[in-house]
C-alpha cells in the first residue's frame, strides 16, 4: 500500500517515451476521457534498482551548462522521474489529457547528494487536484530512495486551463526601466532545446515543433521549464549544501531563440535566482535555494 487509500504498481522499466507520446495524443481525443471525473488514479508506481546511464548524464549536464561529475545534478533525478509521472497524466482514469497541461512550479529537496553509482528506487504518485482560476491543478509526487532511505523528493505543479467563470486576473504591469546587468547572460536556440528533450524524454511538441508550438498558441517552440531550472544553477556549482530545497516557478514562457539575463543573489539563508527578459525584464523564472 501507499500510505493512502491506493496501490502499489512495480514497473518492470521505465515507461517507454514514444508509448508515452502516443497515450497523450489519444487521451486529446474528447471520446477517451471519463466525462465529469473529479479524482486521480489511485496507483503509485513504482521502480526498483534503476542505474543511471553516464552517457544520458554527461550529455544532460552539457546541455545544460552544468559540471559532469560522480554526484547528480540536483535538477537530473527529475529527468528520471518524468516517464513515470507521464504514464500517470496519460493514463485512461486521469481527470483530464496530458496535452495543453502546463508546468507551473516545481519543489526539489535534496536530503543528501546522490551517487551516480547508487542503485535507484522510485515512486511516482498524483495528488491534491484542486480548482484554480485558470482551470484545474493537480501535484506529481516523485521519491527518489536508495535502499530505505530517502534521498530526493519533489513536487510538480501542473495546471490544465479551461473556463472556470473566475473574474479574469489584471495583468501584471511591467515597468518600463532598464533591467539591471545581470550576473550572467544565457543564450538558448532550438539545437539546444532539441538536445535538451532527448536527453530528458520531454519531446512535448510545444518544445521540439514549430507547428505543435502554434497549435497551442505560442509564436513559436519554447525551452523546457526544466532546461531553465538546471541552467539558472550554472552559477552555484560547488556552492550549495548538501541538503537543500529548490523551489522553481515558472513565468512567461522562453520563445526560441532567445538571449535571457540571469540573476544569482545571496540571501541570509540561501540563494534567490531569476531568469529574466533583457529587455522588459519580465521573469521567465522565479527560485529560491533554502
Amino acid at each position: 500500500m501507499t500510505g493512502r487509500k491506493g496501490t502499489l504498481v512495480q514497473l518492470r522499466e521505465q515507461p517507454g517515451t514514444l508509448d508515452n507520446y502516443a497515450r497523450a495524443a489519444l487521451g486529446a481525443l474528447p471520446f477517451t476521457k471519463p466525462s465529469g471525473k473529479r479524482s486521480l488514479p489511485k496507483e503509485t508506481l513504482a521502480l526498483q534498482g534503476l542505474r543511471v546511464d553516464s552517457a544520458n548524464l554527461a550529455a544532460y549536464a552539457k546541455v545544460c551548462g552544468l559540471r559532469f561529475g560522480d554526484t547528480l545534478p540536483i535538477t537530473y533525478p527529475f529527468t528520471l522521474v518524468f516517464p513515470s509521472v507521464m504514464r500517470l497524466l496519460t493514463s485512461r482514469d486521469f481527470p483530464f489529457p496530458a496535452i495543453g497541461s502546463v508546468h507551473t512550479d516545481n519543489v526539489i529537496e535534496q536530503l543528501r547528494p546522490i551517487s551516480m553509482s547508487e542503485p535507484l528506487d522510485l515512486k511516482v504518485r498524483a495528488e491534491n487536484l484542486r480548482a484554480h482560476p485558470k482551470g484545474t491543478q493537480v501535484n506529481f509526487v516523485s521519491e527518489v530512495s536508495v535502499g530505505r532511505e530517502l534521498v530526493w523528493r519533489q513536487v510538480s505543479t501542473f495546471l490544465k486551463m479551461h473556463p472556470t467563470g473566475a473574474p479574469k486576473e489584471p495583468k501584471p504591469e511591467h515597468p518600463s526601466e532598464v533591467p539591471p546587468p545581470p550576473t550572467r547572460t544565457l543564450r538558448v536556440d532550438q539545437r539546444i532545446i532539441s538536445r535538451y528533450a532527448a536527453v530528458s524524454g520531454d519531446r512535448n511538441p510545444i518544445h521540439v515543433s514549430a507547428l505543435g508550438a502554434k497549435a497551442f498558441g505560442f509564436p513559436g517552440t519554447i525551452a523546457h521549464g526544466m532546461w531553465s531550472a538546471a541552467a539558472a544553477l550554472q552559477l552555484l556549482e560547488g556552492r550549495l549544501p548538501e541538503r537543500v530545497t529548490y523551489s522553481v516557478r515558472f513565468g512567461k514562457p522562453i520563445v526560441l531563440p532567445a538571449t535571457v539575463n540571469l540573476y544569482a543573489d545571496r540571501t541570509p539563508d540561501g540563494w534567490e535566482l531569476a531568469l529574466k527578459n533583457p529587455k522588459k525584464g519580465y521573469p521567465h523564472l522565479s527560485a529560491t535555494l533554502r
